[in-house]
């Protein structure tokens, strides 16, 4: 399944690292995981060391939250879905133990069930869909956050394509692991849930691996104080960013299957 990935593709820079410390050559993918979870002392929210466990080891009727909760292992299977998760383990570890928190409390006060409500529905689509968006904290920075929930894809994509460059001030992060998973075969409608973080010079002048740290622990924090909901994103077609894909033409833009205008309020 690992050939299929391109890793050459811009999205797939935010976990290119994390993939690069796996040895699968002398290792399978499991004690390879397990091998970087080690090195990175990665916890549960409990505090137990995390690592990758196969499938097989969730019992049935348990909850896949409760159960990193309660052992600290990760139930993964040989598909490219799992793959990415793990990944993202390494990668945010620490936004990952408190997405875990926030699934397991929800789930011991009010079980499973077939409705999830509100804060387990929020942190379902970040674990799954997500990209986190950090923006300049400055008049410009708050302009294109406007233009981006007001769906001015243009105003986002092409007046402030130039705040997409590597020296800019919107910086893009994939999370979702399924939304990764999309992304091995992409296609032009695929859709993130944003969340949107500003950030000052400071961050801006950090190299990435920094950069990474910063927003690992950012995050996290904010899910401490703040919660999650789905209120909390805003959709961003992932080809249109700026050099994620080619022939960003008015054309390509002008979409309106993909580049939706925002629904007007009832």
């Amino acid at each position: 399944m690992l050939p299929s990935i391109d890793w050459t593709r811009p999205w797939y820079a935010t976990v290119l690292p994390a993939r690069g410390r796996l040895d699968l050559q002398r290792h399978t993918v499991i004690e390879a995981l397990n091998g970087q979870a080690r090195a990175l002392d990665l916890r549960n929210p409990s505090g137990l060391p995390l690592g990758f466990v196969p499938q097989a080891e969730l019992p049935e009727g348990v909850a896949y939250e409760e159960f990193i909760g309660a052992t600290g292992g990760v139930p993964t299977r040989d598909n490219l879905h799992d793959f990415f998760n793990a990944l993202v383990w390494l990668t945010f570890p620490l936004i990952k133990r408190q997405l875990n928190a926030l699934q397991a409390a929800q789930i011991a006060l009010s079980g499973v069930g077939k409705s999830r409500g509100p804060a387990r529905d929020g942190a379902t689509i970040f674990d799954e869909n997500s990209a986190l968006l950090v923006l300049r904290d400055s008049e410009a920075g708050h302009a294109l956050d406007a233009a981006l929930r007001a769906h001015d894809w243009h105003g986002v994509f092409v007046d402030q394509r130039a705040r997409f460059d590597a020296k800019g001030d919107a910086d893009v992060w994939l999370f979702g692991h399924a939304l990764m998973e999309k992304l091995v075969a992409p296609y032009k409608a695929i859709t993130a849930h944003t969340r949107v973080v500003f950030a000052g010079d400071d961050y801006f002048a950090l190299d990435e691996m920094a950069r990474r740290a910063w927003l690992d622990q950012r995050v996290a924090q904010d899910l401490v104080r703040q919660g999650l909901s789905t209120a909390d994103f805003t959709p961003l077609p992932v080809l249109g960013i700026p050099g994620w894909w080619p022939q960003q033409d008015a054309q390509f833009y002008g979409d309106t299957t993909v580049f939706r205008p925002k629904r007007k309020a009832a």
